[in-house]
């Protein structure tokens, strides 16, 4: 039995947000844990009992249309839970993981259920082995899936080498993971700043209280340089529901008016409704609608 820590349960009744949300906006990242997989003993941390059914109510509270369950490290390669979660809908894609066994044939069936990349998981500990970044990207490449990853570009010494090498996308998670003390001007992050016009990079406006304290203040420093260098290749997820963190529990209403804090009506909108359909290939929104 591990003895990973159990993590609390977000806010089962949370507020919404205070701006208006545009149809078509998408949470690109959140997770589950009710499903066919199991946890395991390698993980870092237990994650609540939640599921899909969980995750869409907080979803229709605040206003968004479409989603991306991304594969959470407690379930290690056992991608059942997050694939179920997609339940074949037009408006849930999924990011799985994926280990040195999963086979060619595996990724195109996992791609028909819905998935549209691989994360690799550099902070927490899984099952998952990760020993060439680079030959992943190499046997993702044939099935048009993007390479996600949680790390701290602060601490990645081969981080452009490893963009610039790539045959896919790459995603950065939580505005690269950098502590906010750190500060826009950190190495790391003004190197994750100027890839973002190479084409290659996309970064997850998310995660700010992974980066500082309430009410988030010294985030938005980070997530404004991210705006402007690149508003075309920006993202937001919720994170929900915001595992092993070690400050108070995030209002998943006030996550999503940050979003706005950080840019302009019009940007926001693209960041929230464009920009995931051009990324994960959602059909777009005024088509989708007839």
């Amino acid at each position: 039995m591990s003895d990973a820590p159990l993590c609390a349960a977000p806010n089962p009744h949370p507020r919404a947000p205070r701006y208006t949300i545009p149809g078509g906006a998408c949470d690109c990242h959140f997770h589950v844990s009710v499903g066919p997989s199991p946890l395991v003993p390698e993980r870092s941390y237990t994650p609540p009992d939640l599921s899909i059914t969980d995750y869409r109510h907080m979803r229709d509270t605040l206003g968004l249309s479409r989603g991306v369950i991304v594969q959470a490290s407690p379930h290690g390669t056992d991608n059942r839970t997050t694939l179920a979660a997609t339940g074949g809908d037009s408006d849930m894609l999924a990011v799985v993981v994926i280990g040195e066994s999963t086979s060619h044939r595996d990724l195109l069936a996992m791609a028909d259920q819905g998935a549209v990349g691989t994360r690799a998981n550099l902070l927490f500990s899984s099952n998952a082995k990760l020993d060439d970044l680079t030959g992943l990207t190499h046997r993702i490449a044939d099935v048009g899936w993007h390479l996600q990853m949680l790390c701290d570009v602060s601490r990645m010494d081969d981080f452009e080498e490893l963009v610039r090498s790539s045959s896919v996308p790459i995603v950065i998670d939580h505005m690269g993971h950098v502590p906010a003390s750190k500060g826009v001007a950190e190495p790391g992050f003004q190197t994750l700043l100027r890839l973002l016009d190479g084409g290659k990079v996309w970064v997850k406006l998310s995660g700010a209280y992974r980066l500082c304290d309430p009410p988030y203040a010294e985030a938005a420093p980070m997530a404004q340089a991210l705006v402007v260098a690149n508003p075309e290749r920006l993202v937001w997820g919720c994170d929900w529901p915001h595992p092993a963190i070690s400050g108070p529990m995030p209002e998943d209403g006030a996550l999503l008016d940050l979003l706005f804090d950080w840019a302009d009506p019009e940007t926001a909108h693209q960041i929230l409704v464009r920009n995931p359909e051009a990324l994960y290939g959602f059909p777009k929104w005024e088509n989708a609608r007839g």
